[in-house]
């Protein structure tokens, strides 16, 4: 199946079964704006929470805080964002839609990237087991070929966003003969920039009022209330703050479902060092961070780190963990190395002096700053999109199974009476009512135990329990495992402990330290 329509079903089955909706859909919906449903938050605030006591608790250098969404408007022009936090848009005429010219030449290069795989699966099929994909790299014609323009194109690509060269961006999309995918012409307007910022006021009065920002990123709450944290915690360099918060961005190219939003969430973590010792700290949260998502178990192959073509204004290094979405490898983490910039600009506009007295060299300065930064919305995503799976069973059937990481699962546990009288019903509730004291459950007595069983598959719930005449003899239930859909039998009385041992996040906590 084309991964385009695999991306198409994953969005459906969002809607379907309680995941995603389109806000305010009852109005015919707003644009790159989603609700998420009673399934759909429960398993985003268990990826919250996977994330926060990975950074929180397990480091005792890092202590979290919650700062305010509407902030002083210096700060944005002390970040830069008032100045610099701008897409480079293009507008095709006959289509009358806009594109975000980078992203245009990226989806180019990975045309590129496509072709070369293609004729390397055509190679492995053709000659099996004997197929040497490095040296078929190096020598098959139309691999070097498209291997070349690629590389041609990306360092063209690179420097032209690291010179801020609108001009080159447009020629090169002229170049390489992108159309649109409306239209299917070529009629580009120039490339120019566009500022995401919301903007709003505050204020009782028109005259009184204040221009004020949503803002666009996180991270700035934390970097204002470092003094604060530092004094009240007495923190030691190096540390770190936490924070998990609402973030909005004015995308004029928002797509692909929730990747790309303009109201989103965000899990941000600044950690404070010396000055000189940031590339130290850099390689270690890279490390970190990426074994945090393959903990989950999704497959060390659908992770990638991506180096920066180009330098925020404010970085000396950068990179990205990304995962293989239906529509390509895409950003789901960044990690960066901030130098002092924002404890610098902060103190330069609001006059405070923002510096650390290190006892051990005697001395004082600002900080430098690693930055790890994830949307909890594309985590969401690439968390469905890596457990989404259509499989055919024996005799015909089929099934649509979410194999979501048990810890990250909606619902653990799913109990089921066989039959709906002799007393199962109530012994069924009597199970839910000790295991809901811990875990998401739900109970469901309605249809065919095979239909019950689909509809906890398509949720992702990794266990379903079910109660029938022989747990009223022996206290026994059968348990169904969810990816292998093998069952077992086992006493009431250990399920708590096997249900536990299964979605705690301490089995994948074990993993990172």
């Amino acid at each position: 199946m084309a991964q385009e329509d695999v991306f198409k079903k994953l969005v459906s089955h969002c809607k379907e079964y309680g995941f995603v909706f389109p806000s305010s859909e009852i109005y015919d919906g707003l644009g790159a704006v989603y609700d998420y449903g009673q399934n759909g938050v429960e398993l985003k605030n268990n990826i919250k929470k996977y994330w926060w006591d990975a950074m929180v608790k397990l480091n005792d250098n890092v202590v979290g805080i919650d700062s305010s969404i509407f902030m002083h408007p210096t700060i944005w022009k002390a970040s830069g964002h008032v100045d610099a936090f701008n897409d480079p848009l293009i507008d095709n005429k006959d289509s009358k839609k806009r594109y975000r010219a980078d992203v245009l030449i990226e989806e180019q290069m990975a045309k590129y990237d496509e072709k070369i795989e293609k004729e390397i699966e055509k190679a492995k099929k053709k000659f099996g087991e004997s197929f040497d994909e490095a040296k078929f790299r190096e020598t098959n014609p139309r691999v070097q070929e498209n291997q070349a323009k690629r590389d041609a194109l990306h360092t063209r690509f690179a420097k032209a966003l690291n010179d801020n060269n609108l001009e080159e961006l447009r020629q090169i999309i002229l170049d390489e003969e992108i159309v649109c995918p409306i239209s299917g012409t070529r009629n580009w307007t120039e490339v120019r920039q566009f500022n995401l910022m919301f903007t709003t006021e505050m204020g009782s009065t028109a005259d009184g009022s204040m221009k004020i920002y949503l803002r666009p990123e996180t991270a700035q709450g934390i970097f204002v209330n470092f003094l604060n944290v530092q004094k009240t915690g007495r923190m030691k360099i190096p540390f770190g703050i936490a924070q998990i918060g609402k973030a909005f961005r004015n995308e004029i190219v928002a797509r692909q479902f929730i990747f790309r939003m303009r109201e989103f969430e965000q899990m941000e973590m600044q950690f404070f060092v010396r000055p000189g010792e940031e590339m130290k700290w850099f390689e270690y949260w890279k490390a970190f961070r990426m074994k945090w998502h393959q903990a989950l178990g999704m497959g060390a192959e659908n992770y990638q780190f991506h180096d920066h073509d180009k330098l925020a204004h404010y970085a000396n290094a950068a990179t990205d963990i990304e995962f293989r979405m239906p529509f390509g490898f895409k950003e789901v983490e960044g990690i960066h190395s901030r130098t002092n910039f924002d404890l610098s600009q902060h103190a330069k506009y609001s006059g405070k002096k923002i510096e650390y007295f290190d006892p051990e060299l005697n001395q004082s300065y600002t900080p430098y700053v690693i930055e790890t930064s994830i949307g909890v919305d594309r985590m969401f995503l690439s968390t469905l999109a890596g457990a989404y799976t259509e499989e055919q069973l024996e005799g015909g059937d089929s099934r649509v199974v979410l194999k979501l990481p048990a810890q990250l699962a909606p619902v653990k546990l799913a109990v089921m009476p066989l039959v709906k009288k002799d007393g199962l019903p109530e012994k069924a509730r009597e199970i839910l009512n000790t295991m809901k004291l811990e875990f998401n459950c739900q109970y469901d007595e309605k249809d065919s135990i095979g239909k019950r069983y689909r509809r906890q598959d398509a949720i992702g719930t990794p266990f379903c329990v079910t109660v029938d005449h022989q747990t009223i003899e022996d206290n026994t239930v059968t348990v169904r495992y969810r990816d292998t859909m093998q069952q077992e039998r086992i006493s009431v009385d250990e399920l708590h402990a096997m249900i536990s041992k299964n979605v705690n996040n301490n089995e994948l906590f074990k993993q990172l330290v």
